[in-house]
């Protein structure tokens, strides 16, 4: 029954894109985004019943698809819980956009494609076969290159809607190519076929491989990550948060389902891999983010940080199941899975309070914000929680997750090959050097955007959002909390998906201890959010008590410290590029190329001083940039063969076919 609904759910979204398209202007402006809202919780409350009970898997074939397979169709524990995911975030985007939509001139063009974006990310998790989860994983690419692409007139959108859907098509290109290695010769595409087969050890760690670039390029692994933080700024708030807080965990999804379902128990070399690319994904994404301006650009590169946490804990996963150690892989895989779910929360929380600044304020640079809290104070909490929780500081849903990666971090030394024993420390400093780099980077987001006093006219005349997105934001502000605090219910839920993919689940919590979390049985190491919680309350009013009850009654005044620049100008406050200069200096210049120009004027010159940083993307010109030249030269020799006569065209056809025949008699 709920795979049937899970169905019918899908199609409906399905149709309800395609309604105002042939029917009616109404619809689309008014009633599209309330009914998406009414879809999503409907499969999100299938999802959730699902994922509670603990039911076996149910099964559906529909005779569409590929002949004598079908469009296979499967709801399990995994796809539930990354069902509650994907709709519970398109379920707040929908209504967040039912108050941004008039804000954003351009949104129109993008709000038909949402609901068919929604509908094929639910394929993607429903399918049971290659064909299905291909179609799914395009319709999900090309939809969400539509929606970056809805303010073509800017220059920048376009270059960045043609790098996704370059990147997209690779990844698409390489699943593809690890699906048919996984099919063999006979072609068995079903899902159940490629658990069966008996895979060797080189089509094994061949195909995870694929997978990893395949899902890797959709969910910013570094270095596929360049068309993120180009993609995610550009379209339109509501939908960066679906594509940062839901898009990339469908990714996640297709990368777990591939190395943990249908490829079976890994090897140590293979989770070797993966931890390093976690790691490396972890520190380039933050240290990107703290060099940004641009409000959604750094919300981007966070993703791409947040991204490199999550994978961490697959690669943990990965490596204590390689060795037998089902207990502490459980916890790896459900630190990884909370962190799908904490990040899918506080990302889609921060891209809606950027939303909100731009719609407020009309600018997204930070340096020419300032001061919103006094004219967004509602925004101001809510923005303020969400750094908190990506900060990963307690009682917030971000500590928790990042807190049990890190038990399992611990518990690395356990694993007996050198080569993990070595890697997991060094990947335990990267994550802690990224947790404390995130801390100054929202330090950073939030004091130069809502602190201080305003920069420009723009930041003076700011106004709070309409009705609908301060109620998402509150709505996530309050997720957060609840997550941090009671998590033992969340990763309880999470039981029966680890169950399935590790054959064990964390130790389970009594009802009455959904406060405390015990990485493993017999551990002293423990989390109590309540306790934490009424400890930061209790001495926080106990502090404000004791200074007003024993401090002077004395008021005293003088002038604020001013960094030596006594002029009352907001010029002389600290803005962006002055928090992150310490880490520019210490990592730029090696990692990014980080150049001060400045312009200074001779004594007794009136002109204005200059200063610029300019910064290298080492990954897109020491990669991406010689492969398009290669690419064009290849092209430019390529190009004379279009001028060939009808005879030489037939000539290299026959020759062509020969190959493949010889090529074909070889495999087989």
């Amino acid at each position: 029954m709920n795979a049937l609904c899970a169905v019918s759910g899908t199609t409906a979204l399905l149709a309800a894109s395609f309604v105002p398209a042939s029917f009616f202007r109404f619809f689309s402006t008014k009633l599209l985004y309330p009914i998406c809202v009414l879809l999503c919780l409907f499969l999100l409350a299938q999802d959730v019943s699902f994922l509670l009970s603990g039911a076996a898997p149910l099964t559906l074939v529909l005779p569409i698809g590929l002949p004598d397979i079908g469009m296979r169709l499967r709801l399990d524990s995994l796809s539930s819980f990354f069902g509650i995911v994907v709709n519970l975030g398109g379920a707040l985007a929908s209504f967040y956009g039912i108050g941004y939509g008039p804000h954003d001139p351009h949104h129109h063009r993008a709000r038909p494609f949402i609901p068919i974006f929604l509908a094929a990310m639910n394929l993607v998790l429903m399918a049971d076969d290659a064909f299905t989860f291909l179609l799914g994983w395009e319709g999900m690419s090309l939809l969400s290159w539509a929606m970056v692409v809805s303010n073509h007139q800017e220059w920048g959108n376009r270059k960045a809607g043609y790098i996704y859907l370059l990147m997209a098509n690779f990844g698409g290109l390489v699943l593809l190519l690890g699906f048919g290695l996984l099919a063999g010769h006979g072609g068995h595409y079903g899902f159940d076929s490629i658990r069966a087969m008996d895979k060797p050890v080189w089509m094994a760690g061949l195909a995870l491989l694929l997978a990893l670039i395949g899902a890797g390029s959709k969910a910013g692994l570094v270095p596929l990550h360049v068309w993120l933080p180009l993609a995610h700024p550009a379209a339109p708030s509501n939908v960066s948060a679906l594509m940062s807080g839901v898009m990339t965990k469908v990714a996640v999804y297709g990368f777990i389902r591939i190395a943990f379902d249908l490829l079976g128990t890994p090897t140590w070399w293979e989770s070797l891999i993966v931890l390093l690319l976690g790691g490396i994904t972890c520190v380039i994404g933050v240290l990107h983010a703290m060099l940004q301006e641009d409000l959604k650009r750094l919300l981007a590169y966070s993703t791409v940080e947040n991204i490199g946490i999550i994978f961490i804990g697959l690669g943990l996963a990965m490596a204590f199941r390689a060795n037998g150690m089902e207990a502490v892989a459980a916890l790896a895989l459900t630190a990884a899975l909370l962190h799908v779910f904490n990040h899918s929360l506080f990302k889609s929380l921060l891209f809606f309070g950027a939303g909100a600044v731009l719609s407020g304020s009309g600018e997204r640079n930070m340096d020419r914000l300032g001061g919103l809290i006094h004219r967004m104070p509602q925004t101001a909490v809510a923005f303020l929680i969400g750094c908190v929780s990506i900060a990963a500081l307690p009682p917030l849903n971000g500590f928790v997750s990042e807190w049990l990666t890190f038990q399992a971090i611990l518990l690395g030394p356990q694993l007996p090959w050198w080569g993990l024993k070595f890697a997991v420390p060094v990947i335990g400093c990267m994550l802690a050097l990224a947790a404390a780099l995130v801390a100054a980077c929202f330090v950073k987001t939030y004091g130069v955007t809502f602190l201080g006093r305003p920069r420009t006219q723009a930041a003076e005349t700011a106004h709070e959002v309409d009705i609908f997105s301060r109620t998402t934001l509150f709505i996530l502000s309050a997720l957060c909390l609840v997550a941090g605090i009671v998590p033992g219910f969340f990763i309880e839920a999470l039981g029966p998906v680890t169950q399935s993919l590790v054959g064990k689940s964390m130790p389970a919590a009594e009802s009455l201890d959904w406060f405390v979390v015990v990485p493993q049985s017999g551990s002293l190491s423990s989390y109590n959010g309540l306790a934490l919680l009424l400890f930061i309350l209790i001495s926080g009013v106990v502090t404000a008590w004791f200074i007003h009850a024993f401090a002077s009654r004395l008021t005293r005044k003088t002038s604020a410290w001013d960094c030596g620049y006594p002029a009352p100008t907001p010029l002389s406050q600290y803005g962006g590029s002055s928090f992150a200069q310490p880490v520019r200096r210490v990592f730029g210049t090696l990692l990014f190329g980080a150049r001060d120009h400045v312009d200074m004027p001779l004594p007794g010159e009136t002109r204005p001083a200059h200063f610029h940083v300019s910064l290298v993307d080492y990954v897109w010109t020491r990669l991406y940039v010689p492969i398009v030249q290669a690419v064009r030269y290849a092209s430019a020799k390529i190009e004379p063969f279009q001028a060939l006569s009808i005879r030489r065209y037939l000539m290299f056809s026959f020759f062509t076919l020969i190959v493949l025949l010889i090529v074909v008699a070889l495999w087989h």
